[in-house]
């Protein structure tokens, strides 16, 4: 690759390794609240895809990219809901239900969209973009890191307060006991199945605004089974994380890269097979549990159901 192929490629390829990571970046954080609190959110797919329908749903008809990221959001905490009531509430499978509302919501938002825009496909314009001053006109770097939508800097900016809120809060520090210890968690006075609820709730917020990005920011679009994996790639990254969310978003990045790598490749003109590049992000997943899941730490109560009483 000459020096002209070269800046165009690695502008790209930065620009697209951060769209595609945020998305990533606030499943993983999702998940991640909601493994500490002892629920293994299988179901996360699913929050994505149901936020990505309804956040592209309501940004096309209001013409609001905030309005779009809020219903996102609360679509996928209403996901949420449905998962909190049947595995907190009623003890069922956390896996198997996981399972069941990934799916059915996978079915459910290529219906919805059949019936609302049959076979067209609409399209949202071009989001608004907010250039860090200064930062954003460096050569090559600028434009990929520090031109984007305000909910890239949200999100980053969220790794630190979780980061701080994981250590020193004590919603932080009833999460850590709920996923290790619930039965000492209820002995001290605190409510379990309360602190589990939260923890589920915010993970679909998160994983629904994670779904509006994909769809209203990244792609302008919504596709139906547009996620293509993200949610379990968004659970991959929790669980190798050991409870930093700064590792996190290494991760979201890391996998970014992989998945920006065709249209990168296409902007420096190099001909490669398109389906050897969409191999990357999975090939990329199976490397890094083979290098890192033996030293991966999970909560002792990860997908148990808590029964008052029990020890």
């Amino acid at each position: 690759m000459n020096a002209l192929l070269a800046q165009p490629f690695l502008t790209a390829l930065v620009f697209g390794a951060i769209t595609a990571g945020i998305p990533l970046l606030l499943a993983g954080l999702g998940e991640q609240i909601s493994e500490k609190a002892g629920v293994l959110n299988i179901g996360i797919e699913g929050m994505m895809l149901f936020g990505a329908y309804a956040g592209f749903v309501a940004a096309y008809y209001s013409g609001s990219f905030l309005v779009g990221f809020v219903v996102g959001g609360l679509g996928g905490a209403l996901v949420a809901a449905l998962v909190m009531l049947l595995c907190i509430r009623f003890g069922l499978n956390q896996i198997v239900i996981g399972i069941a509302v990934t799916l059915g919501f996978e079915g459910l938002t290529a219906i919805l969209h059949h019936f609302q825009f049959s076979r067209t496909y609409p399209r949202l314009a071009a989001a608004p973009v907010v250039d860090i001053p200064g930062l954003a006109a460096i050569p090559v770097i600028g434009p990929g890191l520090f031109s984007h939508n305000a909910m890239v800097y949200l999100a980053v900016a969220l790794v630190a307060v979780l980061a701080w809120a994981f250590r020193h809060t004590y919603f932080g520090l009833n999460l850590e006991a709920a996923g290790n210890k619930p039965a000492a968690l209820d002995a001290a006075g605190i409510d379990v199945m309360k602190t589990r609820t939260i923890a589920v709730l915010c993970t679909g917020l998160l994983a629904g605004v994670g779904g509006a990005y994909m769809a209203n920011v990244g792609a302008g679009i919504f596709v139906p089974f547009m996620t293509g994996g993200a949610g379990f790639i968004g659970i991959v990254l929790a669980m190798l994380a050991r409870g930093r969310p700064l590792w996190v978003l290494l991760g979201a990045l890391l996998f970014g890269v992989s998945l920006s790598m065709t249209t990168a490749l296409q902007v420096a003109g190099v001909n490669i097979p398109t389906d050897v590049v969409q191999m990357l992000p999975f090939t990329m997943v199976m490397l890094v549990l083979v290098i890192f899941a033996r030293h991966s730490v999970l909560p002792p109560a990860l997908g148990l159901p808590y029964v008052r009483g029990d020890r």
